[in-house]
């Protein structure tokens, strides 16, 4: 039996702590636990200090995780609590996903100063954008558009929209409803033309492989048509080898035992862009986001990727 608090790593910020706490909120519901059983650890990681420069300049997307990582590989943590779309294809030896909270509303929310939506921005109007793939739809809707890199979490990017540095942005939905802040969105954009990035609004909890107790005491909050949705993206995304320098966007969707699943990779100018659908049981979750993978590769050919890397 577990004498000392149970320990659940987490990046600082607002949203990333808002997800430790309804991890640890779902863990001691389904065990009976009091609050003083489990322990947030706050890890600060590289993604978070380094905030001037892209993400693609600094290293990817492991830059969100590796401090954590490395606590949770010696023991100092029993948990990790991400973002899923943070989340590398690639894990460290020894460590894998082994939960997924019930997923949020996977959009993306325009969040706009000089206008309500993208489509009603004045002409050579400024977006601010960390991400690739929205940098790139946006350039795809509105070419006449100024996009800049835009980093920062939530709070840090709407105080640089109020100072005006950008007349618009775009955050995941899910992050705003964690933090409460839903009232912050403008508009919401249809995944029909702007899809979200694989993983989008789905809590991933990271664990050490074969770590039998830990790996009970999750299965109880495991939501298992989230994790299979994410079991399709992560396929697409690793398929492609895919990290936060590829534009990339991915979604699938269960209804019953159906799975089906959209994938799109653009050049970062968003002129050049190659779609991909796949519709199947769900329990074939993996071979459907391969093969839609390989699918789209195909199409693109093999120099799409070298191309602008």
């Amino acid at each position: 039996m577990q004498t000392k608090p149970f320990r659940i790593g987490t990046r600082g910020s607002p949203l990333a702590l808002a997800q430790a706490v309804e991890t640890r909120d779902r863990l001691m519901a389904a065990h009976g636990l009091p609050q003083e059983a489990c322990e947030i650890v706050v890890i600060s990681t590289k993604g978070d200090r380094v905030t001037d420069r892209p993400l693609s300049e600094i290293g990817g997307k492991g830059l969100f995780t590796e401090e954590i990582e490395a606590q949770l590989a010696d023991g100092r943590i029993d948990i990790a609590v991400h973002s899923s779309k943070d989340m590398p294809t690639q894990l460290p030896e020894g460590l894998y996903l082994s939960a997924f909270l019930p997923r949020e509303d996977v959009r993306d929310a325009f969040i706009g100063r000089a206008a309500s939506t993208i489509d009603q921005l004045p002409q050579g109007a400024v977006v601010g954008t960390s991400s690739l793939r929205r940098q790139a739809l946006v350039r795809r809707n509105r070419p006449d558009l100024k996009v800049i890199s835009f980093r920062g979490n939530v709070q840090t990017r709407m105080r640089k929209l109020e100072e005006g540095q950008v007349d618009g942005t775009l955050l995941a939905l899910a992050g705003l409803r964690r933090l409460g802040r839903e009232d912050y969105a403008t508009d919401i954009l249809n995944t029909d033309t702007f899809l979200p990035a694989p993983g989008q609004g789905a809590i991933c909890i990271e664990s050490r492989c074969g770590d039998g107790p830990i790996d009970s005491m999750l299965a109880t909050i495991n939501h298992r048509e989230t994790e299979m949705a994410l079991t399709c993206e992560r396929a697409f995304l690793a398929s492609l080898d895919g990290s936060c320098r590829t534009p990339i966007g991915a979604l699938a969707r269960i209804d019953g035992t159906r799975m089906q699943f959209s994938g799109l990779i653009l050049t970062p100018d968003g002129k050049t862009s190659f779609e991909v659908t796949r519709e199947g049981a769900a329990s074939q979750a993996l071979e459907l986001g391969q093969s839609a993978g390989e699918e789209i590769k195909m199409k693109a050919g093999p120099g799409f990727f070298e191309s602008w890397i």
